[in-house]
């Protein structure tokens, strides 16, 4: 952990210009800063709403300071830089971590002028997924208690992260017996009503609601649709196997492999939402049931691709001998106009029909094979 001078992160965010300011989290807000040497970084500083909320905001920015430091570095958390501890005059806190250029989830799904493709969601739902693993079985383990769509940013290549790390807990702080139940409505577990409930499937319910809210680019409380929250109206579907009614209508259908995919990040959703905490499959399940089917799908590709190339010289085999038995058909029309004689006329139609349907068939699934 690098340790800032408290000035240094002033001269870099223009003294906390508002024509810096990236976003705002639970309890601070974060502003692009570029220091000396050029690096482009994110400083967050506690929310000033009063003494009391400070105080608990700097609480807040305190506990995040710990968590982030504590991680080893990963690719799927937004990367941990230092921190300032303030200047002599006030007790000011700035957390400096990696800037997210491309801003959270949540603006990419409600607020973006072209939503992502079905491509672009699975990847996503997958490497938020792992982002949770590796909280999860990572030592110390840590439980978020705030993962959301406002929370998981994408940095300069679109990688999904997970941040905002002031609610999380280590189960290994003897503090975090006595810490309340705390998250955000509409992701927040239901069943986490006191310190005892506190667990690892309450970061599970959460990252159900986001995969929904990833498919059906629904807001998770919506108070003009009924019913108004995404698990009610979500999850009898899914049940209901009727899952193509959650799919975002704002783009096209998914292709026959996409949508398996698809399925089967609903169905791990519908899982992750279930009342009984132990039938919540752990997120190492969750990432391996997701893995499995992408490499299903790349299994499926290959095959559907041999699969267009057997067909097409089946059909080309078959054209082949349509071909000649035009030939032999036009052969005989000649000899009988030569003797005299006649054919009918129709039955050549049909067969030459027959030829041009078989060569708009092959050509037809040789693009798809080469697709």
């Amino acid at each position: 952990m690098v340790k800032f001078c408290y000035e240094q992160l002033v001269e870099a965010t223009q003294s906390f210009s508002p024509s810096r300011l990236a976003g705002k989290g639970s309890h601070g807000t974060v502003y692009r800063g570029v220091l000396r040497d050029n690096q482009v970084v994110a400083v967050k500083r506690s929310s000033i709403n009063g003494v009391e909320a400070q105080r608990e905001n700097l609480k807040k920015l305190d506990n995040e300071i710990s968590i982030l430091s504590s991680l080893r570095e990963s690719s799927n958390v937004v990367g941990f830089i230092g921190a300032s501890h303030g200047s002599a005059e006030n007790d000011d806190k700035l957390l400096v971590m990696e800037f997210m250029a491309n801003g959270s989830l949540h603006d990419l799904l409600h607020a973006a002028i072209t939503p992502p493709s079905w491509p672009k969601r699975v990847e996503i739902a997958m490497q938020i997924a792992r982002s949770v693993q590796f909280l999860h079985e990572g030592k110390p383990l840590v439980i978020h208690r705030d993962i959301k769509s406002d929370n998981i940013l994408f940095d300069s290549n679109w990688t999904a992260k997970l941040a905002d790390f002031g609610l999380a807990i280590s189960p290994a702080d003897s503090s975090s017996q006595a810490a309340q139940p705390a998250g955000t409505i509409g992701y927040l577990d239901p069943s986490y009503t006191s310190p005892n409930e506190l667990s690892t499937k309450n970061d599970v319910f959460s990252l159900g609601i986001v995969l929904l809210e990833i498919i059906s680019c629904r807001k998770v409380i919506d108070l003009t649709k009924a019913p108004a929250s995404i698990v009610e109206w979500a999850v009898p579907l899914v049940k209901k196997q009727r899952t193509i009614e959650i799919y975002d209508p704002r783009i096209p259908f998914p292709t026959y492999m996409m949508d398996c995919m698809i399925r089967r990040i609903l169905n791990v959703a519908s899982r992750c939402l279930s009342e009984d905490h132990d039938r919540r499959p752990p997120v190492g399940e969750i990432v391996v049931a997701m893995e499995t089917c992408s490499v299903e799908r790349v299994r499926l590709g290959n095959m559907t691709a041999w699969t267009g190339v057997l067909n097409y010289l089946v059909q080309l085999k078959r054209r082949r001998k349509l071909s000649r038995k035009c030939s032999r058909v036009v052969y005989s029309t000649q000899q009988g106009d030569l003797n005299g004689g006649g054919v009918n006329p129709t039955g050549k139609v049909v067969l030459l029909k027959e030829i041009s349907a078989g060569r708009c068939q092959i050509e037809m699934k040789f693009c798809f094979c080469e697709g």
